[in-house]
């Protein structure tokens, strides 16, 4: 009886998990509110600067967040599919299976939902920096990672006129004749 429905299980799971990974998108909202807000910033610095070149990229997290994430990403799948399929990779150790597992295979669709949201949301927080890093010449002037938020455009306007200022290579400096 439960082999004649495996096929419409794994079929609704599948479904289920394309709507969340869509309907999931927690760190994606979190991206996407960043990069309003940098194009929000560029806009005002190109009318205030039109000479200025804005670029934007992705700051990547450290090496340790990405291979954590990445692992994260192979369990989940590895995870998903030994729930699906029912092999207790307990008995291969000679363990006896916990009761999570055994809860797993008596609700395979929640369980691998659950698996598949709670994976999900760990790999984004460790692939998310909230990097917001603003340098001019190369030189770094704001840094939401050291200060813990982001400056306001007055602040940032004020910043880089402070820094371009500093920066005025000196001959074009108007000549005083004392």
């Amino acid at each position: 009886m439960a082999k004649r429905w495996l096929p419409f299980s794994l079929l609704f799971l599948v479904l289920s998990l394309y709507c969340a990974a869509s309907a999931d998108n927690s760190g994606l909202n979190k991206m996407k509110m960043q990069f309003r807000v940098f194009e929000e910033y560029m806009q005002a610095l190109y009318q205030r600067y039109p000479d200025i070149r804005i670029e934007g990229e992705n700051y990547l997290p450290l090496p340790l967040y990405r291979h954590v994430a990445s692992f994260l990403s192979m369990f989940k799948l590895a995870l998903i599919g030994l729930i699906i399929i029912g092999k207790d990779p307990f008995a291969l150790c000679g363990m006896q299976a916990p009761g999570i597992w055994v809860w797993s295979q008596e609700n395979k669709i929640y369980a691998c939902m659950m698996v598949f949201f709670f994976s999900n949301m760990i790999e984004n927080q460790c692939m998310s920096t909230g990097a917001f890093e603003v340098t001019l010449n190369d030189v770094p002037v704001w840094s939401k990672l050291e200060s813990g938020h982001l400056p306001s455009m007055q602040q940032l306007v004020q910043i880089l006129e402070n820094e371009m200022k500093m920066n005025v290579p000196m001959d074009t400096l108007p000549h005083h004749r004392s």
